[in-house]
């Protein structure tokens, strides 16, 4: 078994060997898992893809699987009709499937959030088979705090029992937003995420860092990752910053907020190629191979 995992209890005899094997894919059976976000197609537009600062390589929707197939990471995280569109040439890449997602278009200030189902459970499994890709988990995002949290729960809930009679790993995506959220990086609000997660049965939960008095981000990031339990707590990667910002946050994240791993887009794919995968394999060093800074460092440089 991976470590620092047990297998769920929702996970039947059949499906165990499979998720055990899904498990130890994407995180490298270190325990961690180095997420490559890639599902920002949907969430952003071409917001993230074109413009100001950012490579031309990713103004292709392959950049994506470019990068995953030359870089270490744990797993591609996307949605189904990208992987069905491309997957075929990049066979080895393990990937998995976000079941939902929602555009920026209507502000928080028009309407609570709310993400429904773009797949099914039975689909993914379905592809998985037809495919014979390397699908090795689902994601999907719950905003805690909106009107609608109640059916994001309920899918989520259902959607992560499915996912595990099928040997599937389960992220969740976990960000307070709606009208009667005040601060969505309040350190306590996000610990409570973290614990839904937990309630909910997840593998993984990805939350933002938080942020406020009492600490640095880091330090606040204990409580969250001590109310996920079991549920492992990655961070998200968030807007691009300088990659010696990123590896020191990423390094204080898991070292002293207890974190295990992140989930990382833009400070990836808006990068040329070349420095894209050297971007993933400096994030892979710290994630999963236990490297200091400085030596993540390094790789990035080349």
């Amino acid at each position: 078994m991976s470590k620092g995992f047990t297998v769920p209890l929702d996970v039947p005899k059949s499906a165990q060997e499979t998720y055990i094997r899904n498990l130890k894919m994407i995180t490298h059976n270190s325990g961690r898992l180095m997420l490559f976000a890639g599902d920002q197609k949907i969430e952003h537009l071409n917001d993230d893809f074109y413009g100001e600062g950012i490579h031309p390589d990713d103004h292709d929707p392959e950049h994506l699987f470019r990068i995953a197939s030359k870089a270490k990471i744990g797993c591609l995280a996307t949605q189904l009709g990208l992987v069905a569109k491309y997957g075929g040439e990049y066979p080895k890449v393990p990937y998995l499937i976000k079941i939902n997602s929602k555009t920026h278009l209507v502000p928080t200030s028009q309407a609570d959030p709310f993400s429904s189902l773009i797949n099914t459970i039975d689909q993914v499994v379905a592809f998985r088979k037809s495919s014979k890709l390397n699908i090795a988990g689902i994601g999907y995002t719950i905003y805690l705090g909106s009107e609608h949290e109640s059916a994001m729960l309920s899918t989520a809930a259902q959607a992560i029992f499915e996912a595990h009679q099928n040997g599937l790993v389960t992220v969740l995506w976990i960000y307070p937003r709606g009208k009667a959220v005040g601060n969505e990086k309040d350190p306590h609000l996000i610990a409570g995420a973290a614990g839904v997660a937990a309630c909910l049965g997840a593998d993984f939960v990805k939350v933002n860092p938080p942020k406020g008095e009492g600490g640095s981000s880091a330090e606040l990031m204990r409580e969250a990752t001590l109310a996920a339990g079991r549920t492992k707590v990655v961070c998200a990667g968030g807007s691009s910053v300088d990659a010696a910002t990123f590896l020191t946050q990423l390094w204080e994240q898991i070292h002293i907020g207890g974190a295990s791993g992140n989930a990382t887009g833009r400070n990836i794919h808006q990068k040329s190629l070349d420095e894209a995968v050297r971007m993933c394999n400096a994030i892979y060093a710290i994630t999963v191979d236990e490297a200091s800074v400085e030596e993540a460092i390094k790789i990035y440089h080349g």
